[in-house]
């Protein structure tokens, strides 16, 4: 680090109390040279970034002297022991003026203060490697985790070899002291960043620079014990075992005395087994992603407070939201001062009648509990008071046993917190929800930057880009790019399968053919589960999830356009074994598991993602009872315009299903039902150019 020198004020007194600090930059606003001292190696001095020459060992023995103290007074005799040590010359004060007019020529004018009693180099502390390193190791002790690691890494990257290698003063003590002080003092920061790496899960990588350190320091207890907690991490118990052999042997040899308590706990504790034999190098078995997340910078930082201040926190939302990505990425970010670690426990390959607290064990890298144990328990006493994440990734299919494990781990591991995946809540008192929504979408009207600044069309161009590197940025593909998007409701997971279609395909091609849409996204990656590899996939799992009544209003809420109040609702999605009193709690239950969006306030109004809706109208033909609900909707909004139109004003009345009245007169149309779609456009005040309208499309 480089700082401007100080220099006194024009006029000052020669003579400045000691102890006296430097002048702040306010007291003289003249100083231009910068001046950086280096000592933690060769002697290194350099001025205005270039190397000065301060030639002899005494000149830099004086140098070092006033360095280590900068901007304070370092009294004479102190200097006389620096310099010559117990052999001072016969004129020693004159010998230490001329050495000290010397060494101002070789720095910058006004930068070495005179005093009665001694001398005083006018320079900022961080100026000179050795204080500004011992100012961070002294900061580290105050710091946590990630933190404390990192002020003790800054403070040991300043050293370049042995302190003060370069400067011969056989006779003074009290260079060689300050020698052996630094350099104590530089071991015991590794010590400490080795402490709180290994605290960190990163000891496996400490192991080859520990070893080093505990041959070249046998005696050094602390060095010892980090290599064992090292080598335990790393899966290397024995060897562990034998570091504490040498210790004691050395310990013995050389000073006659046993272990400390410390290193003695540390070995029976390994002798029982109660440190972790695995390997915790990371503390978390979440994998590095091979793409960019893209588009979700608010949900990312919503969740990770949600994180931070409940423990548990459910991210829903319909298949291919991006949920498992979310949360992959939130716990990335997330500190890494978690001694439990963070894990990712997959549900989805357990079975519907599976158990999720043996999942987690797996998990978490535990043999499966023996027959006859509680695995809920063993997981709580795997966890035990440790800071941990888990994260239960789609908990939908297992959502009750998944919600019953949560609510007794949590009460029992009092600093575990959860982050869980799911269509539907778990439904659990203190859960925290975040709904995961598609992509934002651009605007109808959004310019070209627009529509390439809105996230879905930057994650269709990021995920195009690796299989068509040439795709044009001109506006009329960007302009495509935004039906794409605005096609596939700006679900993640389609616009991935959407953008690996382009390898056999342009891109108009792609939006030409998105009517077919479950025939066209059919190429997701082989190593995905089974039901992410195509858009059809994606959906048929949540519709085996369902329940026949709720299956069967799904179906037929999708013959709605534009949305549906809970009144219409009630009358087309009733009938057979659906009483019109049942539809409300089979909404709710569909808003639930994502596979229904609700709008509105007082008087809410319900939809279903285009995607999700052609999905539901081909069930619906399958089921077939599209005519059946066709006519149930074109009879409700042919009713509801005719009451509307004996008391009037009925535009306002009829604005929020002008989707509908059109859809069904379009339905009506389509099945040569003239009379029909006549009654709806009087009705609905459309008349015979709302007809030619319709019957042109």
């Amino acid at each position: 680090m480089s700082v401007a020198v100080l220099t006194p004020p024009v006029g000052a007194a020669a003579v400045s109390p000691p102890g006296r600090q430097p002048p702040t930059d306010a007291d003289d606003p003249r100083d231009t040279a910068v001046v950086d001292i280096r000592m933690l190696g060769p002697l290194e001095v350099r001025v205005n970034g270039a190397p000065a020459d301060v030639p002899g060992a005494r000149l830099r023995g004086l140098l070092i002297a006033l360095a280590l103290e900068p901007g304070r007074v370092v009294p004479k005799a102190a200097l006389l022991d620096w310099i010559w040590g117990g052999h001072p010359p016969a004129d020693a004060t004159n010998a230490l003026h001329r050495l000290v007019s010397r060494l101002r020529r070789a720095l910058p004018d006004g930068m070495i203060e005179g005093h009665t009693d001694g001398y005083r180099l006018l320079l900022a502390p961080d100026a000179v490697d050795a204080v500004r390193f011992a100012r961070l190791v002294g900061q580290a002790r105050d710091g946590e985790g990630p933190q404390r690691v990192r002020r003790l890494r800054d403070a040991l990257a300043l050293w370049r070899g042995t302190a003060m290698q370069d400067v011969g003063l056989p006779d003074s003590t009290a260079l060689d002291a300050a020698v052996t002080r630094l350099e104590r003092l530089r071991l015991t920061a590794v010590e400490d960043r080795c402490d709180a790496e290994t605290s960190l899960g990163d000891g496996a990588d400490l192991v080859s620079e520990l070893t080093d350190l505990a041959a070249a320091h046998p005696l050094r207890e602390r060095l010892a014990a980090a290599l064992m907690r090292a080598l335990v991490a790393a899966g290397r118990g024995t060897e562990a075992l034998l570091v504490f052999q040498r210790t004691r042997d050395a310990l013995a040899e050389t000073l006659g005395v046993d272990p400390a308590p410390e290193l003695s706990a540390l070995h029976v504790a390994l002798l029982r087994g109660e440190l972790g034999q695995r390997d915790d190098r990371r503390r978390t078995n979440l994998r590095a992603e091979l793409t960019s997340f893209v588009g979700r910078e608010t949900d990312l930082a919503a969740v990770r407070d949600l994180v931070a201040g409940h423990r548990l926190t459910t991210l829903i939302g319909p298949g291919g939201s991006g949920k498992t990505r979310l949360a992959t990425e939130t716990a990335h970010t997330l500190p890494r001062d978690l001694p439990g670690g963070i894990w990712l426990v997959e549900l989805a390959t357990v079975g519907a009648g599976g158990d999720v607290a043996q999942a987690v064990l797996a998990g978490l890298g535990f043999r499966d509990a023996a027959p006859g144990t509680d695995p809920v328990r063993q997981v709580a006493a795997a966890v035990g008071e440790q800071a941990m994440l888990l994260i239960l990734d789609n908990c939908e299919h297992v959502v009750e046993a998944a919600a019953a494990f949560a609510h007794r781990v949590l009460g029992e591991c009092r600093r575990l917190r959860i982050l869980a995946t799911s269509r539907e809540p778990l439904g659990i008192t203190g859960e925290a929800l975040w709904a995961v929504a598609p992509s934002v979408l651009p605007a109808h009207d959004a310019t070209q930057g627009e529509i390439e600044a809105a996230a879905a069309v930057r994650l269709l161009r990021d995920r195009a880009g690796a299989v068509c590197p040439d795709l044009g940025t001109d506006a009329a593909t960007s302009a495509t790019l935004a039906r794409v998007c605005r096609a596939l409701d700006g679900m993640p997971l389609a616009i991935e399968l959407a953008a690996a279609r382009l390898r056999t395909m342009s891109l108009d091609q792609l939006a030409g053919r998105l009517d077919d849409r479950f025939r066209l996204l059919t190429g997701g990656s082989r190593t995905a589960l089974p039901r992410h590899r195509t858009l059809r996939a994606v959906i048929d799992w949540s519709w085996e999830l369902l329940t026949d009544a709720e299956r069967t209003v799904l179906r037929r809420l999708a013959v709605f356009s534009g949305g549906a109040s809970l009144d219409a609702a009630e009358r087309v999605c009733a009938g057979g074994p659906i009483a019109p009193g049942q539809v409300f709690e089979l909404l709710t239950a569909l808003t639930e598991k994502s596979l229904v969006l609700t709008e509105g306030g007082c008087a809410p109004r319900y939809r279903m993602l285009g995607t999700i809706r052609e999905y539901a109208r081909d069930r619906l033909a399958e089921a077939g009872e599209t005519d059946q609900s066709r006519h149930a909707h074109l009879a409700y909004f042919t009713e509801l315009a005719e009451t509307a139109d004996r008391h009037p004003p009925h535009p306002a009345d009829l604005a929020a299903d002008h989707d509908n009245i059109h859809a069904a007169m379009r339905g009506a149309l389509a099945a040569r039902e003239p009379r029909e779609s006549m009654r709806l456009a009087a009705a609905a005040g459309c008349g015979d150019h709302c007809l030619r309208s319709e019957s042109a499309v």
